[in-house]
Formats: C-alpha cells, structure tokens, sequence
C-alpha cells in the first residue's frame, strides 16, 4: 500500500513544523515525497535527515525527496511539470502551507487571504486538472471561534474571530465544492494547538509551548497573555503526523472534516507552571494585557477521528512536553 511504486505525495509547506513530521511519516513508509515551500517560514534544517535522499536519487527502491522552492499562492503546475514528467503523476496532495498566526492576520488580512485561501484554491485547481486521488487539507480549530458547549464538535457553527479562521474556514468550504462538483476527494483537519520537536520559539507564530520552552530553558519569565484562564487542548505533533498522514493515504473520509486534538483541555496558567517546574530553572511566570483575536477555551470532540481514521492521540502532554523540553536542551 505505501511502497516507492505507487505515485508522488506531494507535501505543501513541507519544510515548516508539522510538515517536516509529515514528510518524517511518509518518508518512513516508502513513499516518494515532493516538498513545495517558499521557505519563508519554513528551514531547510528541518528536512536535512533526509537531504541523501534528495532528487529521487535511488533505483527505485528507497524512499526519495524532492525539494522545490515556490509559493503556493502563485500556482504550483509549472513547477510539478518537469517532476510528474520524469517520476509519474501525483497521487496525493498534504496541504500545509500557510501562514499560520492568528495576531498576523488580524495585522494584515490581505496577506492571509493571498496565502492562506488563495493557496488552497491553488491546489485544488492542480488537484481537479491532474486527477489527484487524495487532498488532505490542515484547517484549524480557529473557525469555531468561541463556543458555547465543549467539547467543541465538526458540527458545532463556526464564527471565526479572525481573518486566519474565516480563510481556513472558506478553505473548507472550497474543499467541499472541488469534492461536490469537480469530484476530488478531501479531507479538511481541524487542528487544535499542536506542538513539539522543530517548533521556532523565535519565530512571531510560535506556539505558547515553544515559546515557554525556549524561555524555561533560560530561566527567563514566561509571559502569560491575558489572565491565564483560557483553556487549549494541545495535541503532540507526532501523533498529528499520523492523523494527516492516514487521511491523505486511504480513501475513507471524503468531504469529511475532522478534528485532531487529544479532548483534554489545560490553563495556560497549568501549562506555565508545569513547563517551569519540568525546566528548573527558576522562570517567574508573568502576565501581559490580552490580545484580540483569541478564543477563551478550546477542547476537541474526537469521535469523529477516531470514527473515520482510526485515529486516537497517544502522547499524553507530560511526555509530549519532555521530549519537546528535550529537543532544545530545557530539560532540567
């Protein structure tokens, strides 16, 4: 089923955070992957595991990686050409490029439409005139906006609070429309707050628990915005990998939209003082005025997930948090 015969994966934003998981998770099943980004979020660093098997450079037995630098928003056709060309058709597209902070987008909506809806429709159009068999798009907990019964469910009405939820949202709803009328299968998953190994704590669309790491490590303060009551389900980004994976790989869940979290739910009050505690190094956890455009609680419903995919998250957020401590040497 994921042998090097079967046809191209193509991964969206590939070198980014949870993209290079991706390419980790298809890479280690066999499959030849074509990572597309512009790098202006995402590292080379991050793909540098693989970097012998770059440019298909195997007999045909051996997973192999091809890098190609583009945005996405700009169309993607010209620059798969000469790739499809020589190694067959793409068989599946991963949708994760995008730009990902909500603070940004409230800043400058123009830019979140161009990269984020104008992205997807981008892939899409490629989906429909290639004859993709599978796109698996990453939305984002960020439609629900904020809800009034948790945990928060697919069918629950969304109302974004921001330009980033509103475009992931009409995202989904260009998903459905290429599925419904076009008759490419999709996938849309919702993520809740992934985290975990590669996250850039200096990047300004840092998770909060890279952010904390990177801080903790130090000793310095860990800055808490608002009054550290809001609530976030955070789901490990391995265990998001596989979820993204198995949607892009199988045929089950065809215009479905799924979440992907853990159905557990933490303060960012907990989260600091557990992160200070795990670092020991002394962090003083501060607080800071709140900032628009974020929902007060969140927490998934994965019944759906685990209904269609199979897919139930296995990292616990203690262990989640210490490999992800480890990984920048914050581990007391």
């Amino acid at each position: 089923m994921t042998s090097t015969s079967a046809g191209i994966v193509v991964v969206t934003g590939g070198a980014g955070f949870i993209g290079s998981h991706v390419v980790e998770r298809l890479i280690g099943l066999g499959r030849r992957v074509v990572v597309i980004d512009d790098f202006r979020t995402g590292k080379r660093a991050n793909l540098a595991p693989w970097a012998d098997r770059a440019r298909f450079g195997f007999a045909g037995t051996e997973p192999a990686l091809e890098v190609l630098t583009v945005d996405v928003a700009e169309g993607i056709f010209a620059a798969l050409a000469p790739v499809t060309a020589r190694f067959g058709p793409v068989e599946r597209v991963i949708h994760l490029a995008a730009q990902v902070s909500v603070v940004a987008s409230v800043e400058n909506p123009l830019v979140d439409v161009h990269v984020n809806y104008r992205g997807t429709v981008q892939v899409l159009e490629y989906a429909r005139a290639a004859g993709v068999r599978k796109v698996a798009f990453a939305s984002s907990s960020a439609v629900y906006g904020d809800v009034d019964e948790l945990p928060v469910r697919e069918a629950t009405p969304c109302q974004p609070l921001s330009p980033y939820g509103i475009d992931k949202y009409a995202s989904e709803k260009m998903l459905h429309y290429y599925s419904a009328v076009h008759g490419v299968p999709t996938t849309a998953l919702r993520f809740f707050n992934v985290y975990g190994p590669r996250q850039d704590p200096s990047s300004p669309y840092s998770g909060v628990i890279s952010i904390f790491a990177d801080r903790g490590r130090d000793g310095r303060d860990l800055t808490i915005f608002g009054d550290g009551e809001q609530t976030r389900d955070f789901v490990y980004v391995g265990d998001v990998a596989r979820a993204v994976v198995d949607a892009a790989l199988g045929d089950a869940g065809d215009r479905a939209v799924l979440n992907v979290g853990t159905s557990r739910e933490i303060t960012i009050n907990e989260l600091a003082t557990t992160i200070a505690g795990l670092c020991g190094r002394g962090s003083r956890i501060v607080h800071a005025p709140a900032r628009s455009g974020e929902i007060v609680r969140s927490v998934a419903a994965v019944d759906r997930a685990r209904e269609v995919l199979g897919f139930t998250a296995a990292t616990s957020l203690t262990d989640g948090l210490r490999e992800t401590l480890r990984s920048v040497g914050a581990m007391a």
